[in-house]
């Protein structure tokens, strides 16, 4: 699908040769990252049974994620406006390159060397692959924002149409090649490879063009003046993330993470004068982070949750492919809307949209309310994030590619750090209250050995791998323990298999008796915390839109939202 023009646009484009190339080969670019992402999902069962590994193996390999996604764009950021958008965009193509060489290589290692040449193979291959996306993402965003200055929300609308594009052609994709019980899935390389074509046709797009400077860097605006429009609250925000960064990810103590970050802090200081920076720019950065929360840790869980509220994991696939369809065509018309009620009234429609959706799905019985409920969910979650980066881009272009790559870190910092997380722990906080009440000893047979801790919260959850026993008749629990078995035999290492025996004996010895009514409660608990979580998460949206209200007073009352020119 091709854009629409707004007026002005074509004159705009034509300040640099092949504005459009550029623009559909970060498009490309950003289309691999959500084909990628979309795959993986679909193809981890076949790495366990062709290597061998287990689920928590499996959870290493894909590790990282959206938090380690957020730490590159900010890192990539810092460094765009000084090395220039066209090497960082070589990086990223080689960068996926290598995870694809690396990723592809994985039988040959596992002939060679075994399952942990594979293991090493696809955890590099994966890391690599998210590399390649942060860069892309860091220098996509400025790089559509320099192209099209009069129309950033337009084209960072249809640029970022790549990532739902990405999801439905992976979601597809393991739809159809995953297999069934009649039929044995389509090669894994086969569909890991259709991430490639993507990465080729913007490694060629990108052959022999030249690469405009930032805004901020045409205007002769100093390094140090870009990161002064970030300032110290600004900078504020992305440590306070950094912290929960050191705490959660990397294990450190509270004060000692709280301590490293209050250094890059003080260093972002000295580097810039201690400005203070912009109250404006600090607030756009909170609700950007509500808005990795709700849309991309939503994202993390919604298929999952819809495919129990429809008794059908494939069906909660495919709707999740039907939302990103719909987000994937609506992108092209943001321009036209945004003409009538400004970026700011498309972002608070849009977030009363993903309140109300959210709630739906809260509520919703059966496919038909699923469908329903999602299409005013994906309508609400359409617009958020390019919209974002393109008023954080038209009210700071002097910040270049800092104050956009600090948008986009900070969104998928909150992604990783808060929406997996807390939508997870809402879930297990109040599927727990409902096993518990609804039947005690079942609650006490499968509930988490510790407490799981959220930010300073903390419930008893139940425990996944006992649920996944009871899920499919232990299988993978004994197949786990074969292999952990004959390694231990390969390998004399001792302690590692006490934990799976434990869980084998304990389904055979205890929970096998009593699965069959066990299961019904167990399903029944996790349904009714998938549906308050998504209610609860409802409310992130709905604090958002009133942000949103504030801000279109505070603008009102200076005339109206309008982009600030590079002289402010």
């Amino acid at each position: 699908m091709m854009p629409t023009h707004p007026a002005g646009d074509r004159n705009e484009s034509q300040r640099t040769p092949h504005a459009q190339r550029l623009l559909w080969a970060g498009f490309m670019a950003i289309l691999a990252a959500g084909v990628g992402f979309s795959i993986r999902a679909g193809i981890l069962g076949q790495w366990a049974e062709q290597y061998g590994f287990t689920q928590t193996e499996l959870g290493t390999i894909t590790g990282g994620g959206l938090t380690g996604f957020g730490i590159i764009i900010l890192l990539s950021s810092l460094i765009a406006d000084r090395i220039g958008f066209g090497p960082l965009m070589f990086l990223a193509f080689l960068m996926h390159l290598v995870s694809a060489a690396l990723t592809l290589g994985t039988g040959a290692a596992y002939a060679a060397g075994g399952k942990p040449l594979a293991f090493q193979c696809l955890f590099w291959g994966m890391f690599l692959f998210a590399i390649g996306n942060g860069i892309a993402e860091a220098v996509v965003n400025p790089l559509v924002a320099t192209l099209f200055p009069k129309n950033k929300t337009h084209y960072l609308n249809i640029l970022h149409a790549g990532w739902p594009g990405g999801l439905i052609i992976g979601g597809l994709a393991s739809y159809f090649m995953a297999g069934d019980a009649l039929q044995r899935p389509v090669a894994w390389e086969i569909q890991i490879s259709l991430f490639l074509l993507p990465v080729v046709l913007y490694g060629l797009m990108m052959i022999g063009q030249r690469f405009p400077k930032s805004e901020a860097s045409t205007s002769g605006v100093a390094y140090r003046d870009m990161l002064g429009e970030l300032g110290l609250i600004g900078a504020a925000v992305i440590c306070g993330l950094l912290a929960l960064f050191f705490k959660s990810d990397l294990g450190l103590e509270p004060i000692v993470a709280g301590g490293i970050a209050a250094g890059l802090l003080v260093v972002f200081g000295l580097t810039t004068g201690f400005r203070f920076g912009h109250l404006l720019l600090a607030s756009l950065l909170v609700i950007h982070a509500m808005v990795g929360y709700v849309e991309l840790g939503t994202d993390s869980w919604i298929s999952k949750i819809t495919g129990t509220i429809m008794n059908s994991p494939a069906n909660g696939l495919l709707l999740f492919v039907y939302t990103s369809g719909l987000m994937f065509i609506l992108r092209f018309f943001a321009g036209p809307i945004v003409e009538k009620i400004s970026p700011l009234g498309l972002l608070a429609v849009s977030a009363l949209f993903g309140a109300a959706g959210l709630t739906l799905l809260g509520y919703a019985e059966g496919a038909i309310m699923c469908i329903v409920a999602a299409t005013v969910y994906g309508i609400g979650k359409t617009f958020l994030w390019p919209t974002m980066l393109a008023v954080v881009s038209e009210q700071f272009p002097k910040g270049g590619a800092i104050t956009m790559g600090a948008a986009g870190g900070v969104g998928m910092l909150a992604a990783g750090l808060l929406g997996g997380p807390g939508i997870g722990f809402l879930q297990d906080q109040n599927a727990s209250a409902h096993l518990q009440q609804a039947n005690p000893a079942v609650f006490d047979r499968y509930k988490a050995p510790k407490e799981n801790e959220f930010l300073w919260l903390k419930t008893v959850g139940l425990d996944g791998k006992k649920v996944g026993v009871l899920e499919d008749g232990g299988k993978e629990a004994e197949r786990a323990l074969e292999l952990i078995e004959k390694e231990q035999k390969e390998q004399s290492k001792s302690g590692a298999i006490e934990g799976q025996q434990t869980l084998v004996a304990w389904w055979n010895e205890t929970a096998r008796s009593t699965a069959e009514t066990d299961k019904p409660l167990v399903e029944a608990a996790g349904l009714f915390g998938g549906r308050e979580a998504l209610k609860a998460t409802a409310f992130v949206p709905a604090t958002m839109f009133i942000c949103y209200l504030l801000l279109l007073v505070w603008f009102r009352m200076r005339g109206g939202y309008q982009a600030r020119g590079m002289q402010h």
